[in-house]
């Protein structure tokens, strides 16, 4: 047996290996150890190997997919050797002692899951492969489990973006390839080739000629063919749901680097899960796979105005009429995921359910284009929809007489298939019935004739039907001429057969042997009719997720009172009353208000440049009005007022502190990176915004480099930009760009305490209130003293001799602070000596307690 293991094991290309035996998948040596440790399950020992116990662990195949999950999501790939024959074949060819054949029948990778109990419902998951032609990368990318593909083509520069859009859970590359990405999955270089992607694509479509599906470059059909020999290997010949690919323009979307999706949380919040998530506070689907549309929708935003209206216009139609949309909302809520169904009926893992749910959703589906069909005032995209509703009457009908209402998960036991649909199948039942009947007839005539009240008849696995008997009753059945045959003897009952018994359990396990061959017959022939229609069946699925999508948006945007943007093709940036979606959610939870604010950017002050203290809302605002574009150009509402938006092309986002130490790189070394992507793609048709450029070196470098950064953001790129800085010297920018204006976020001192506005006002700020942030931090009163200390000679010193560390000199440690305090000491001191107690009144007094407090506190910042 462990020959057959290190043979399979040196197939397993580095997967964990399970091993399958009898009704478990078993792991042995390296594997055993890590899937224990991941599972945390018992690691035991078997036999030896080179006279070393053999580390083994095991999970039944009945629960293997929940064990399967676990491993894929540590990052495992794992290999199935199944038996590929009985023990009763492998006794046939090689006699008692011959080892049961196994092979290797699938792999299971992050990217090419289909099964229920492995994916999540409401994320999509992608597999991607990529390769180079010529200097232009091509990239393919599908989710196997509804049968999506996509092929695209991008500059080296563009990839990481791309592959951020996509969000693969597994990549493949050709091995050696210089440029393959970080975790890529290296296959051989053949498997990329331009005219073996072509040969492949058409013969899975059956087609002559790709022309009807679109114009492939050779970069696309190389990673095309990628993609469908790791299927092909993945699956060991068996390739899954893959329906006619659809080609990515590059300038149909709006462009986002990878920096900027992490920097607007848009499917994925920093904390690294989906709370805290654009799409968290935005998704209002009813279904999986309209939540799966929703998260690709806000991935790759349009940048064609024609689709963006239709995709609005759809919205506002179910956001005009709020019992149109709840009717519709609570049929789709009640859909199985048929898109998911298919992909596991054409991968050869169906079930009876998964017949099943394909019936139910084409049956409600039809209902649904019936229903909308009658309305009028249709917008265009639904128009569009409706039709690709229609068609599967046939197949529908057929699969509502062939199966049952609830067909169960399994078709290895049966009773699947409908009465009234077959009727040899239903003799078949019957004759099994009226045997099973007939077996409990006989159990209480042998009680009769032999007097045994405690006699019956049961059955299991090895023996078949027999006959059981307490032991003290056991003799009389043991002659020659009781009719009985001795079969086994338990410890505390005695087993046997008869002639009678025998010939009932035979037409028994005859009928309900024949039921079965039937019933698979039908289920394979049905699975055929589903193949067959696959195409039909994907375009539905599409249709009722885009009706969930435009339903999900009318409902989110009727809850907080969203607005229907204005799309044009001019370069405005009008957002009255504009909120941030997720923060305005996460404030509603508490009870609290979110404080909305006006962007408008335009030819002639397209530029702001904003000031104001920490906390203050500046990165909340730069974010909100980058997220509403978004959501407008995914054809969605917005969380404004009133929102006018000229076409974006690209979408830049420079907000917040972070770093990347595995590539060596530090908080300003990656802010330079980020700076430099802008600078070099941003267009006059792009939005960008940049949050404290230069903080992460010193003072004059900093300035120095915003500075640069804010004239070439307003001469070389022209874009619509919003910058917050805290680079007071920057509005002197105002005096010389025409198209730059000041703005600041408000706050207010009140009897010593900073109090936010969260509001935004036209002007430079008067300062940053940083020692005032500072104490609300919690910084210890003493280190905020020194720090205004150390301010106010700098002030000083910089108004004396222009220079901004002139006026430290020698300064002693703690020195200012010391003589501040004395200072504040002696003026209390001097007003209180100064002061005739006698002669105030209680209010008067009073009165002086609340200026002398008022002055402490005041010398305290």
């Amino acid at each position: 047996m462990m020959e057959q293991y290190h043979a399979l094991k040196a197939q397993a290309e580095g997967c964990l290996l399970f091993y399958r035996m009898g009704d478990f998948f078993e792991l042995f040596f390296d594997d055993a150890k890590q899937a224990a440790a991941i599972l945390d399950i018992a690691l035991t020992a078997r036999g030896k190997d080179s006279g070393e116990p053999v580390p083994m662990c095991g999970v039944p195949v009945h629960a293997a997919e929940g064990y399967l999950a676990r491993l894929i999501k540590a990052g495992c790939r794992v290999a199935i050797a199944e038996q590929v024959e009985t023990p009763e074949q492998a006794k046939k060819r090689g006699g008692y002692k011959a080892l049961v054949q196994r092979d290797i029948v699938r792999f299971v990778t992050a990217g090419t899951l289909t099964e229920e109990a492995l994916l999540e419902p409401r994320r999509a998951n992608m597999l991607a492969a990529v390769c180079e032609v010529r200097g232009i990368i091509g990239l393919a990318s599908c989710d196997i489990s509804t049968g999506q593909m996509v092929l695209e083509e991008c500059d080296a520069e563009s990839l990481n973006a791309a592959l951020a859009r996509i969000g693969a859970s597994e990549v493949v590359a050709p091995e050696g390839w210089e440029s393959v990405p970080e975790d890529a999955i290296e296959r051989p270089r053949a498997d990329f080739s331009s005219d073996e992607g072509e040969r492949l694509l058409k013969s899975l479509h059956e087609v002559k000629t790709l022309d009807a599906f679109g114009d492939f470059s050779r970069a696309m059909l190389a990673a095309g063919g990628g993609l469908i020999a790791y299927l092909d290997h993945v699956g060991r010949g068996n390739l899954p749901l893959l329906l006619p690919p659809r080609i990515r323009a590059g300038n149909a979307q709006l462009a986002m680097d990878e920096a900027t999706r992490a920097s607007l949380e848009i499917l994925v919040s920093q904390q690294g899960g989906r709370p805290g998530s654009l799409i968290a506070a935005v998704d209002r689907c009813v279904s999986g796979a309209g939540a799966r549309q929703l998260a690709d929708d806000l991935s790759s935003p349009l940048c064609d105005l024609s689709a963006i209206s239709q995709r609005l216009a759809l919205v506002d139609y179910f956001h005009r009429d709020p019992l149109l949309r709840a009717d519709l909302r609570e049929v789709l809520r009640a859909l199985p995921d048929i898109g998911r169904a298919l992909g596991r009926v054409v991968a050869g893992r169906g079930s009876p359910r998964d017949l099943g749910q394909i019936r139910d959703g084409l049956a409600e589906a039809r209902r649904i284009r019936d229903f909308l069909s009658q309305k009028t005032d249709r917008p265009p995209l639904l128009d569009a929809l409706l039709p690709m509703m229609a068609g599967h009457g046939a197949l529908v009908d057929m699969m509502q007489r062939a199966l049952i209402a609830a067909p169960p998960t399994e078709r290895s036991n049966g009773g699947y298939i409908a009465e009234g649909y077959d009727a040899a199948l239903d003799e078949l039942r019957s004759v099994s019935g009226n045997a099973r009947r007939a077996i409990a007839a006989l159990e209480a005539r042998y009680r009769t004739d032999t007097g045994i009240a405690a006699l019956k008849i049961k059955h299991n696995g090895v023996l078949g039907y027999f006959i059981e008997v307490p032991a003290k009753h056991a003799d009389p059945l043991m002659s020659a001429d009781s009719g009985f045959t001795h079969r086994q003897t338990m410890a505390g009952a005695v087993r046997f057969n008869s002639l009678s018994l025998h010939e009932e359990a035979g037409r028994i396990n005859e009928a309900g042997g024949h039921a079965l061959v039937a019933e698979d017959a039908h289920f394979e022939q049905l699975t055929s009719a589903v193949v067959a229609d696959r195409q039909a069946i994907a375009v539905t699925a599409d249709a009722l997720s885009r009706l969930d999508v435009s339903a999900g948006q009318a409902e989110r945007a009727a809850e907080s009172d969203w607005c229907r943007p204005e799309i044009s093709e001019s370069t405005t940036l009008e957002i009255l009353g504009g909120r941030h979606p997720v923060v305005e959610a996460a404030l509603a939870k508490s009870g609290d208000r979110f404080v909305a604010n006006d962007c408008i950017l335009d030819e002639s002050d397209r530029l702001w440049l904003i000031g104001g203290p920490n906390m203050g809302g500046k990165s909340t605002f730069l974010r909100q009005n980058a997220l509403i574009v978004l959501l407008a150009q995914a054809g969605g509402y917005v969380p404004a007022a009133s929102a006018r938006i000229g076409l974006v092309d690209r979408l830049f986002s420079r907000v917040g502190a972070s770093d990347n130490l595995a590539k060596g790189r530090s908080t300003f070394m990656v802010e330079m990176v980020e700076t430099a992507a802008i600078l070099s793609q941003a267009t006059d048709r792009s939005f960008v915004i940049l949050d404290e450029v230069g903080r992460g070196t010193s003072t004059y470098d900093g300035l120095a480099l915003a500075w640069a950064v804010v004239e070439a953001v307003h001469e070389t790129n022209r874009s619509r930009c919003l910058f917050a800085t805290h680079y007071h010297e920057l509005a002197r920018l105002a005096d010389s760009c025409d198209s730059l204006s000041l703005h600041h976020v408000r706050a207010r001192e009140w009897k010593g305490d900073l109090v936010l506005l969260h509001e935004l006002a036209e002007g430079p700020a008067d300062r940053s209130y940083g020692l005032a942030v500072a104490r609300l931090a919690g910084i210890p009163k003493p280190v905020v003293k020194r720090a205004k200390s150390v301010l106010d000679k700098l002030e000083k010193g910089r108004a004396e001799t222009g220079g901004l560390a002139a006026g430290l000199g020698d300064l002693p440690l703690f020195a200012a602070i010391i003589e501040q305090e004395g200072t504040q000491d002696t003026g209390i001191l001097a007003q209180l000596m100064e002061t005739d107690v006698d002669a105030l009144s209680p209010r008067e007094a009073l009165e002086l307690i609340y200026r002398l407090k008022q002055d402490a506190q005041a010398a305290e910042l």
